[in-house]
């Protein structure tokens, strides 16, 4: 009877077991630090050829983003070359491609950077208490302040939301619960030529209306909130459409097989479990048209003063304040210019502060999952 030979044990190296990094290279792996240090040494490396480069006067100016993009590219190369080396063509393919999805998020990434970073800097000057407790009435040159861009803004905005959330959530379970054939399919199709129309048109449609009624020169917030609005039933509908799409068929049969009536189920049942997602839609809609300037510059106009009632009068706006300041400085600009950066510092805090409202509300109103 002949004996099999045995079979060969495994060793300590095996597959799961950690790699030296003295020997990775032997065993066809690079070190993890390997990646990062070369793409810190080409980053440094460019950015020091490319200030040598500027303070030998061989280049106009030291660009960063320039430098950092010619680091990125040469890592990149480096990191693909010298894995095809070591690990294998696999390897270095899924090197490269994670290497490309980074560089993507950084280079998505660096424009809003870049915007918050200027805005920061250039509009911390006037980000003081003057500006928030004082308007632009009988100021001309240093001082002032937007109280009154600010109270327009939040007016117009609540006023637009006000008109906006009931048609668009209401149009929405039309869609999802009710809506059939032609009526059903002629809303979405309105409601996406609306989402993509200019903001303009918006200012235009609600000036349009307004003369109808009170004649030609009409100016006043409401006007505003109507433009506004015109923007955000779109946005309404369409996210308020999606989180009543998720909510679970068998919720509704659970509760037709109770006896419960439709319009009970959609506003105990549906609405409920859809809650979390529709106010979040509804915030980031908000968030979407508080900074339009174009329909509040034609509808709303702009005003140095205080005006609390958006029925009646100009009023004023923080968009539209940053641009007239910008646009139309006095004999000193410095000024402006700062009233135009802390204007705008403003507008980004409100805008930052109602996404984070929408996260914490999403957090809040989700339905509870239990085990």
């Amino acid at each position: 009877m002949t004996q099999t030979a045995p079979r060969p044990t495994v060793s300590s190296r095996s597959a799961g077991a950690p790699i030296d990094a003295a020997n990775s290279y032997v065993s066809g792996r690079l070190p993890r630090w390997a990646a990062p240090g070369l793409t810190a040494a080409c980053l440094g490396g460019a950015i020091t050829v490319m200030a040598l480069l500027a303070a030998a006067g061989a280049i106009a100016e030291f660009s960063l983003v320039l430098a950092i993009a010619i680091g990125t590219i040469a890592s990149i190369v480096l990191v693909t070359a010298i894995s095809l080396m070591a690990e294998g063509r696999r390897a270095a393919t899924n090197r490269f491609m994670i290497a490309l999805v980074i560089s993507a998020f950084v280079l998505a990434l660096l424009p809003l950077v870049s915007v918050l970073s200027t805005v920061l800097v250039n509009g911390s000057a006037r980000f003081d208490l003057e500006f928030f407790t004082w308007s632009m009435r009988s100021v001309i040159g240093e001082g002032g302040g937007a109280l009154h861009a600010i109270v327009g803004t939040l007016q117009i905005t609540a006023w637009a939301t006000l008109i906006s959330v009931p048609i668009g959530l209401f149009a929405a379970i039309y869609l999802v619960e009710y809506g059939r054939g032609p009526l059903a399919r002629a809303i979405t199709f309105f409601v996406d030529v609306m989402t993509g129309i200019p903001s303009i048109v918006a200012g235009l449609f609600a000036y349009a209306l307004f003369v109808l009624i009170f004649g030609e020169g009409v100016r006043m917030g409401f006007a505003g909130s109507v433009a506004l609005s015109v923007l955000m039933i779109p946005v309404v509908v369409r996210s308020s459409e999606e989180m009543l799409k998720l909510v679970p068929d068998e919720l509704r049969e659970a509760a037709y097989a109770l006896g419960v009536p439709k319009w009970l189920t959609i506003a105990k049942v549906v609405l409920p479990t859809a809650a979390a997602g529709i106010i979040t839609g509804i915030t980031l809609a908000i968030a979407r048209v508080i900074g339009e300037t174009a329909p509040l510059l034609i509808v709303a106009g702009f005003t140095s003063s205080m005006n609390y009632t958006v029925f009646s009068e100009r009023m004023q706006s923080l968009p539209v304040f940053v641009y007239t300041q910008y646009a139309n400085p006095g004999s000193d600009v410095e000024f402006y210019l700062e009233r135009a950066w802390a204007g705008a510092l403003t507008l980004i805090i409100i805008v930052m502060a109602l996404n984070l409202i929408a996260r914490l509300i999403t957090r809040l109103f989700q339905p509870k999952v239990g085990r």
